[in-house]
């Protein structure tokens, strides 16, 4: 059965996979199973409570709920009945909490949210928004709409309407809503279940751990899978994070077929695994384990599938690189299924210099590889322009643009940004890459490139070989530029819990000079926990230059400066955590 809105689907979940549904695990591990059917009813019965709360078609609601059962049942329940949920992360950190509280006020103002509900264990810490934002009526205890009886009250919902608004995880002064519309959800959707994943009811098995609040998570793995009406397993997030193993552990378990991760959670997930669990696990139920979000590291994925492959029969062609932003919905391509990974090695310097894709004249070249990401869906077309709009022919770098039924109609009641991303026909992802046999390879954000004497350098591949350093935390290397006399200088931020900072500083510096041919002006080592990250996991790097420049990155403590050792105690406002910076000037530095 085909619908023309995710109302539809939700109205009518269950009438031919009764016995299909959604699996939900609690922070123990205890698992509740909902059928379609009784997702139904149970959103039906939500639905009323917020039809009785006063809330009308069109209305938009904030979310901010913890547990995926709470969060899954109440956001398909506006749905239903025309209400439009805005998803929000929850507080992480106390220590961060005027922060939060003011990205948070910022988004519901913007959306013009009437009410926001959040989870009970919640409620203290964000009664205070009510009084904030001044569209907000009441906070509303999710877990009071649970004894919610009665049938909503029909809402006729079309194609063009909003479904929910996706606040990207990078807004903050300026909060930029994605309008989602019930009509780019079925296009995606569709792309993405039928030739991208090729799913059945009868076959396969979501699991994910992903955020709610994020568009992977959210449509991915809920509104997709109802759309057609596939099973899925939700472990929450927190638990993936405090027990890794979880992940796989569960796929075994539910012989689940299809998985989604940002790059961090492969090689997260290759390192916990224990001797025992690659002993008991058979993965070889897999068919695609998806990764996107950011630039796919090759090397993280090839050990990734060595290791799964041999000792619990991962697929070879399971690992699925995969490209999309919020503003195209979700995805708009996909490695084909059955290829295994396919990368690309270039030649450094002319793509440094040049922005071509050129063969490595010999094997003593320096070389880039990037990672193939499928060509664009069926009815989707993807462009390589540079600045003019002038579309570039393959092989060449520029802005990745998109167009097709996937691509929303821009951002909520913010002219000015729809303006400048969407224009002549054209989604502007502000994303680098390059087209090559059809393919679509991300290189980088046109915003985070690095130039150093006339050379564009992408500041993934500097944190790919930083982090290979032994001592530094993998996933956690943020590389930026700073204003030079001459030219950009180079510097790159790590976390790591090595107790001689000046010396991995040293061993950094020195192994990116070697390998990239490029000075490192000042490595900074910070404690874990210390680089700033959005809400879904993803590093910030215009915020972690701006806290460098501004002398906030980290939090106070002592700091080892330059190559003699000497040490300065910081003032609370310059140093927020115990770091080190280490001045290479030996090694190429200015």
């Amino acid at each position: 059965m085909e619908f023309r809105t995710l109302t539809d689907a939700i109205v009518h979940a269950g009438a031919q996979w009764r016995e299909n549904g959604f699996t939900f695990q609690d922070l123990s591990g205890r698992e509740t199973h909902y059928a379609f059917a009784e997702i139904a009813e149970r959103t039906d019965a939500r639905g009323r409570a917020l039809q009785e709360l006063g809330l009308e078609k069109g209305d938009r609601i904030g979310l901010i709920v913890i547990e995926p059962e709470d969060f899954v049942l109440t956001f398909l329940a506006a749905v239903r009945v025309g209400v439009v949920p805005v998803p929000l992360y929850p507080p992480l950190a106390l220590g961060a909490l005027d922060a939060y509280m003011e990205k948070t006020s910022r988004i519901l103002r913007a959306s013009g949210a009437r009410m926001l509900f959040a989870s009970e264990k919640l409620q203290n810490v964000l009664w205070s928004l009510v009084g904030r934002v001044k569209s907000l009526e009441r906070l509303v205890v999710i877990e009071t709409l649970g004894q919610a009886t009665g049938r909503a009250e029909p809402v006729t919902v079309r194609p063009e309407d909003l479904c929910f608004l996706q606040y990207t995880s990078g807004s903050t002064a300026d909060p930029k809503g994605v309008m989602v519309t019930h009509a780019s959800l079925v296009a995606n959707s569709k792309a993405i279940m039928g030739p991208g994943l090729q799913t059945s009811p009868e076959r396969t098995i979501g699991v994910t751990w992903l955020p709610l609040y994020h568009d992977m998570g959210l449509i991915g793995f809920v509104v997709a899978p109802m759309l057609h009406s596939v099973r899925v397993v939700f472990i929450p997030t927190l638990r993936f994070l405090k027990r890794p193993n979880v992940w796989l552990d569960t796929i075994h378990r539910h012989r689940g077929t299809i998985s989604f991760a940002p790059p961090f959670a492969f090689g997260l997930a290759a390192r916990r695994a224990t001797e025992a669990k690659l002993a008991e696990w058979d993965l070889s139920c897999v068919e695609a384990l998806g990764c996107g979000a950011e630039p796919i590291p090759p090397q993280v994925m090839r050990e990734f599938t060595e290791l799964f492959h041999t000792r619990c029969k991962l697929p070879r062609n399971a690992i699925l690189p995969a490209y999309g932003m919020a503003e195209a919905t979700l995805a708009i391509a996909l490695k084909p299924l059955d290829e295994e990974m396919r990368t690309q090695v270039v030649d450094a310097e002319a793509f440094k210099e040049e922005g071509v894709v050129r063969t490595p004249a010999n094997d003593d070249a320096p070389t880039f590889e990037h990672v193939a990401c499928g060509p664009a869906f069926p009815e989707h077309e993807i462009t390589i322009q540079d600045e003019t709009g002038r579309i570039l022919p393959e092989g060449h770098e520029g802005e990745i643009c998109v167009r097709g039924p996937s691509v929303t109609p821009g951002y909520f009641e913010n002219p000015e940004a729809t303006a400048e991303t969407f224009r002549d026909g054209w989604l502007h992802t502000g994303d680098l890459g390059y087209l090559l046999d059809g393919q679509v390879y991300v290189t980088g954000r046109i915003k985070d490139l690095i130039i150093i004497n006339g050379k564009n350098l992408h500041p993934q591949t500097i944190e790919w070989v930083a982090q290979e350093v032994d001592g530094v935390r993998k996933g956690n290397v943020v590389a930026f530029s700073i204003p030079g006399e001459s030219s950009e200088r180079l510097v790159i931020a790590l976390e790591t819990k090595a107790s001689d900072r000046e010396a991995l500083a040293r061993e950094v510096a020195s192994r990116v000079k070697a390998e990239l041919q490029l000075p490192v002006h000042e490595v900074v080592c910070l404690s874990s926990g210390a680089l700033p990250k959005t809400s879904s996991g993803k590093l910030q790097r215009r915020r972690t230059r701006q806290q460098y420049l501004d002398g906030s990155l980290g939090r106070e403590g002592t700091r080892t400066v330059g190559t003699s050792g000497g040490k300065v105690k910081l003032a609370r406002h310059v140093a927020r955590s115990l770091w080190t910076r280490a001045k290479v000037a030996a090694l190429g530095g200015k």
